[in-house]
């Protein structure tokens, strides 16, 4: 699934642009970073309520392309400037992320198994 099916899919608005075109082949939902370390595979995207420089760091370590932020919340502007360095694209949505996870797995993309 393309990062631009993604943003389709959840309705998030795009908060650092980047390669819309690239493919994520997994999702991960979580607001613990400890457990994206532990059980996310590369290539993956990350649904999280969490939104503080770490989640910009986790991605980045584990070489995922970008970030849902779930229930609305939105990045600070160091978080923005971080992403774009790192270039991890970065969406919010207003979906909880149940729902968002639900989406996105009833349109083909699977978890980490």
């Amino acid at each position: 699934m393309t990062l631009s099916q993604v943003c389709e899919i959840l309705d998030a608005k795009i908060l650092v642009s980047g390669s819309m075109d690239a493919e994520v082949r997994t999702a991960c939902g979580s607001d613990f970073m400890s457990d994206v370390l532990a059980f996310a595979k590369e290539q993956a995207l990350l649904l999280t309520g969490l939104v503080n420089a770490q989640v910009i760091r986790t991605a980045d370590m584990m070489d995922m392309k970008a970030i849902a932020f779930v229930r609305g919340k939105t990045p600070n502007e160091d978080m923005i400037a971080l992403a774009k360095e790192r270039s991890i694209v970065l969406f919010s949505t207003s979906h909880p992320m149940y729902i968002a996870c639900g989406l996105l797995y009833q349109a083909g993309l699977r978890g980490d198994t």
